[in-house]
């Protein structure tokens, strides 16, 4: 089983749910970083969706507040968020094109 780090990005993330990444088929995929940069003037507040393949749907944050100018790091250190083939990490904010999204991933095929 080969094993692929990768680096997924998203810009200008908006007020609708944005699928940042589907985990492939025949693929189980370990999160080791995810960051939410602000890219407005003004704060924001930010929402993680783990859309469970089999069904669940789960929050990772909800209304999580960002700072002007500011970051917010949701998995990294210590913290690992695993997925599966099919699910999928979705992220929306509070304000239109105000988020960009970093995903720190280990494919394994």
């Amino acid at each position: 089983m080969p094993n692929t780090f990768k680096v997924k990005t998203k810009k200008n993330i908006g007020t609708a749910d944005s699928a940042v990444y589907t985990c492939p088929g025949a693929t189980a995929t370990t999160i080791i970083g995810l960051n939410l940069a602000n890219t407005t003037s003004g704060a924001v507040t930010s929402d993680i969706t783990l859309l469970n393949a089999d069904g669940d749907s789960c929050k990772i944050l909800k209304t999580a507040p960002i700072s002007t100018g500011g970051a917010l790091v949701a998995v990294g250190g210590d913290q690992k968020l695993v997925m599966e083939a099919g699910d999928i990490i979705q992220v929306k904010s509070s304000a239109a094109s105000s988020i960009d999204v970093t995903l720190s991933i280990l494919e394994i095929t």
